[in-house]
């Protein structure tokens, strides 16, 4: 039986300025390591789990505090309305922490994810950050970041990376909502071209998986040295990013500071599994030979003016059932948001979308 101890504390933090801001949050521990890692599956308090849920990026926005990255969610009714063992996974972006008016630091917008979901007895998958800069700085993190940009270059907050991570880890890891952490959402080793950064344009130079391997043992290492009891998600998209492609996969993916494999769908059309060298089935191959679990941590079909909900909720649910069968050891869909665009053609899943009941009826 874990022990859950409430404390408060009280944190002093600079801003981008040097001055100071006083900020006081409640903080639950939790001393148990609820979260296990098998080389197919993941095991909650001591059970079997095959986690489904929403990813929800946009829950750290509070528009009295932080620029936002979409709109505000009421944090309650969101996890309130979640299934039990469900799992969310959601930005948790330096930028979220600085004050739009001050520019200090203020951790109450995501301290209040924290607090909703141990409310409600709900998992979360923090992401530290993602490869693109959206919802962040707006710069695509290349070649140079994962090299040594992590450890040099400052971002909003007035933070590099490494501080981030250190920062986060240290603050947050007593929750007992964590599953995991995910470093970098969609990581890769690219580099942008005179003609831009888009995926379209950007170069892969030779070397690129031993960039990622090395990035991830140094900074997972990091991590792990803080919360050592808590699993680490790769994070990959799983096609042919650079570092990633083919064989580079299994390679980066042997990092011991790499619990569980990713896997990102966005196929056309319900039964496809995304453009090329998106290929599940080899990754979930490669995952067995490394013996490490794999989930596909996004599954986003375009709706609203382009397709029916509750069509693409039956696709849904049969997707799911048979990555499972296939051999995969969760499913989140993209993208939870409190405000759909039903007359548009996106991938947005609203508070009353069909795809709820997909959650509902596919978590153990």
């Amino acid at each position: 039986m874990s022990v859950i101890v409430a404390v408060t504390v009280g944190i002093t933090a600079c801003g981008i300025g040097g001055g100071e801001s006083r900020i006081t949050s409640s903080v639950t521990k939790d001393f148990s390591d609820r979260v296990a890692v098998t080389d197919t599956g993941l095991r909650l308090d001591n059970h079997d789990w095959w986690p489904t849920g929403f990813n929800a990026y946009q829950l750290g926005t509070d528009w009295s505090v932080n620029r936002g990255c979409g709109a505000e969610v009421d944090l309650d009714a969101y996890f309130g309305k979640l299934p039990p063992h469900a799992l969310t996974r959601f930005n948790l972006f330096s930028m979220f922490v600085v004050d739009k008016n001050n520019g200090l630091i203020d951790f109450e917008p995501l301290d209040a994810v924290f607090d909703a979901a141990t409310r409600h007895r709900q998992m979360v998958l923090p992401v530290l950050t993602g490869s693109t800069g959206e919802c962040e700085d707006g710069r695509f993190k290349e070649r140079s970041w994962y090299e040594d940009g992590w450890r040099t270059e400052r971002t909003l907050g007035g933070m590099t990376f490494a501080e981030w991570l250190t920062t986060a880890v240290n603050r947050w890891k007593e929750r007992p909502t964590i599953a995991g952490w995910e470093i970098v959402g969609e990581p890769e080793a690219s580099v942008c071209t005179a003609r831009g950064c888009d995926w379209q344009v950007r170069a892969c130079p030779p070397g690129g998986a031993q960039v990622l391997r090395t990035f991830f043992d140094d900074a997972g290492g990091m991590l792990h040295g803080i919360d050592p009891g808590r699993p680490i998600f790769a994070g990959f998209v799983g096609g042919d990013q650079c570092g990633l492609e083919g064989d580079d996969y299994a390679d980066v993916a042997r990092s011991e500071h790499l619990d569980v494999l990713d896997f990102h769908d966005y196929g056309g059309n319900l039964s496809d599994y995304g453009p090329a060298g998106s290929d599940l089935p080899t990754r979930i191959r490669q995952a067995r030979e490394v013996g490490k679990p794999i989930m596909v941590n996004e599954i986003g079909v375009d709706a609203g003016s382009c397709l029916d909900v509750t069509t693409r909720a039956d696709g849904l649910r049969i997707k799911i059932g048979q990555q499972r069968d296939a051999g995969t050891a969760g499913a989140l869909l993209w993208a939870y948001v409190p405000d759909p665009r039903t007359t548009e053609c996106t991938y947005d899943i609203g508070p009353t979308d069909p795809a709820w009941q997909v959650v509902v009826d596919t978590v153990t």
